[in-house]
């Protein structure tokens, strides 16, 4: 189900960033949908800069003086911070209105559903992955950015990218660390010992310890196919995907990519569990090395200490050779609702909270890495290990563009895996059905 907004302080049920244990139904409408306006909004516009739904504008001609109720749909673990924002949003612009702003709880990943699903009675501003944005603009739900030079001129070039289509900017970027590296305990490792997967798994099991990582997620499984000259990615219809992981030609071939995953995941020292498992595992003494995201630095800080580390993703054996694991990356960023009853007012919030004072705030209460170039250059930003890593680790990613028959045929084949293969199906067999249900059509 999608996660509802609330007003109380129970949260939502977290949920995982590849969406797959959303009902196929919902993505096939939400995907048909998205693909029917697309052609027609953005590869039919030509030279055009514009979707047939959205305009840009200046809002600030609509900035009422009277009572101005804003929702914002966040994540509740970001409330306190959210809330610090708020205040002096409303200190800032006291006199100009009568404020009235509430934080909703609602997951990150699951914004593209929630908003498209009920659009008019969705929140006026919303936190969303960078993956979303061309599934929005298609559905037209953001009001694109009122003071576009200001807000490409603050931020990272790749942020902006990832908030644009064309030259258009259609949301405020606020974080540039949507990506993942590995965590490992220093009581435990070296900086050369966390170099190779081989040598993790290792130390991990002479000392009778895990490695964890949420192996059935097509987010983190792409890790071990990116920097293998294998193939993927999503087509020019903005839907269906390619794939050549099931390739019998050159120096990597599917089924040797099989084969390492095979011997990863059947070695007892490594650990497939959700991401969410993987801070208690790390509190319990269990895990002493992850791959996860800056989500979660706090509380890894917390239980490792002085110990805490964090790096690029190791190598890992493929082959006879050694292949530095790849990875997705990301950022995040805050939409407006096209449809807000307050689009001046709720343009005025968005940027207000994803300016440079507020990406510090974020970053020193909730370790996130700033999209903003002044607060990114920070020495404290650059001091943090998550931070760090994750911008170490991007030189090897890519921005996450896939369609939606990319999720559910990795968890799949990774849960094959992940159980030993026990029916013996023949390794081209396995990467051939991943390989091609991947590229189907996500209509079947």
């Amino acid at each position: 189900m999608i996660c509802q907004k609330i007003q109380t302080n129970e949260s939502c049920e977290k949920y995982e960033m590849t969406e797959r244990n959303e009902s196929v139904r919902k993505k096939i409408l939400i995907t048909v949908l998205a693909a029917s306006i697309v052609s027609v909004s953005l590869a039919g516009c030509g030279g055009e800069t514009k979707t047939a739904h959205v305009e840009l504008q200046n809002d600030e001609d609509e900035l009422e003086s009277g009572e101005v109720i804003l929702t914002v749909w966040a994540e509740e673990a970001n409330f306190d911070t959210l809330s610090k924002m708020i205040e002096s949003f409303k200190q800032e612009y006291a006199g100009q209105a009568d404020f009235t702003i509430t934080l909703e709880d609602s997951a990150d990943a699951q914004t593209r559903n929630s908003v498209l699903g009920d659009i008019h009675n969705a929140a006026d501003v919303f936190c969303m992955p960078d993956d979303q944005l061309y599934s929005m603009i298609a559905g037209g739900a953001l009001s694109p950015v009122v003071n576009q030079d200001e807000v490409k001129n603050a931020n990272l070039e790749e942020a902006v990218q990832a908030a644009s289509y064309g030259d258009i900017l259609y949301a405020y970027p606020y974080s540039a660390d949507n990506g993942y590296f590995l965590y490992y305990d220093k009581n435990y490792f070296t900086q050369e010992d966390v170099q190779t997967l081989d040598r993790i798994l290792e130390v991990a099991g002479e000392n009778d310890k895990k490695i964890s990582m949420e192996f059935n997620s097509g987010w983190y499984l792409y890790s071990f196919f990116g920097n293998t000259g294998l193939e993927f990615g999503i087509n020019d219809d903005g839907v269906t995907n390619y794939c050549s992981w099931n390739s019998t030609e050159g120096p990597i071939k599917g089924v040797d990519v099989a084969a390492a995953l095979l011997n990863v995941a059947q070695n007892p020292a490594f650990l497939s569990q959700p991401d969410a498992s993987f801070v208690e595992s790390v509190a319990s003494g269990e895990v002493i090395a992850g791959i996860s995201g800056v989500w979660n630095a706090v509380a890894v800080q917390e239980a490792w200490g002085k110990d805490y580390g964090a790096c690029k993703l190791p190598t890992y054996t493929v082959n006879g050779e050694q292949i530095q694991m790849a990875s997705f990356t990301g950022y995040k960023m805050m939409g407006v609702n096209a449809y807000s009853k307050h689009p001046g007012w709720a343009h005025k919030l968005a940027d207000w909270l994803t300016n440079e004072e507020n990406q510090t705030l974020r970053f020193v209460e909730r370790s996130q890495g700033p999209s903003n170039k002044n607060a990114a250059a920070s020495d404290e930003v650059a001091a943090v290990p998550a931070i760090a890593a994750v911008i170490e680790q991007s030189q090897y990613g890519v921005l996450q563009r896939v369609g939606n028959s990319y999720w559910d045929p990795c968890t799949k084949f990774a849960d094959i895996i992940a159980a030993g293969n026990p029916d013996n199906i023949s390794l081209q067999d396995l990467m051939d059905n991943l390989a091609n249900t991947i590229a189907a059509s996500a209509v079947q």
